[in-house]
């Protein structure tokens, strides 16, 4: 079970890399967050915490697909639509 929960979190961690690639405030900052956050919790070793940190990291991966979508958004409404505010 253990080394099931290991993938998982290598899994998680390739995401969020791959992810982070077009991050607003760049990659190396992404990069370093994200390193220094699973480090942090490195020493968990209870299944139960470990599945709720995917859960959580998960979540951030929603998060962020969420911002990158609207992100695209706006920029295609710029270009396509004349702002009301004129």
């Amino acid at each position: 079970m253990a080394n099931s929960l290991r993938y998982e979190v290598l899994k998680l961690y390739k995401n969020m890399l791959y992810l982070g690639q077009e991050y607003p405030k760049g990659r190396d900052y992404f990069r370093t967050r994200l390193k220094a956050a699973f480090l942090k919790n490195k020493s968990v070793t209870d299944p139960e915490e470990i599945k709720q940190l995917i859960a959580r990291g998960e979540f951030v991966i929603k998060e962020l697909e969420a911002l990158y979508f609207l992100r695209k958004y706006r920029a295609l409404k710029q270009r396509y639509y004349e702002d009301d505010r004129r």
